[in-house]
């Protein structure tokens, strides 16, 4: 049953990198944006979908636990794969982190932006956000995709 987890998530990280792959041939800003928007999108469903796999992977059937806090309560501390998302989760920089980021980004309305006079310049750096491009995206659904072969590997083998 853990496959057929294993093979939803992996549709998901399939379809985003159609997505992404589509977005630079997309002519207008808007149809760009769409196409960044929906593989984000996917990629966290991903993510989520990637959780309840874990739990799927030890008998959990019913349970769809949608944070790393639910997987925990849920299955325990002395879980190999809670133990790899925690170390993860604490990271400063991979796939996981970069999809908190992106997920924070996606979720809140854009900061409203200041006028410019002359005597209101100062120099202050401005959060830009995470970066958004089609290759640090790849990369991260190349990683989550990496991480769930990895684990319906190690799985398999019992």
């Amino acid at each position: 049953m853990a496959s057929q987890w294993h093979s939803l998530v992996s549709q998901k990280v399939f379809l985003a990198r159609t997505l992404l792959s589509q977005r630079d041939r997309v002519d207008s800003v808007h149809g760009q944006e769409a196409m960044w928007q929906g593989a984000v999108e996917l990629a966290l469903r991903s993510r989520q979908l990637l959780m309840v796999m874990v739990a799927r992977l030890y008998q959990e059937k019913r349970a769809e636990p949608g944070s790393l806090d639910a997987l925990r309560a849920l299955l325990g501390e002395n879980i190999p794969e809670i133990t790899e998302l925690e170390a993860l989760d604490a990271g400063a920089s991979n796939w996981w982190v970069y999809l908190n980021q992106l997920e924070h980004y996606q979720t809140r309305p854009p900061a409203a932006k200041k006028t410019v006079s002359d005597e209101n310049i100062i120099a202050v750096a401005a959060d830009t956000g995470p970066d958004r491009s089609s290759k640090a995206l790849e990369q991260a659904l190349a990683d989550l995709k990496h991480f769930i072969d990895a684990l319906e590997e190690r799985h398999s083998e019992w």
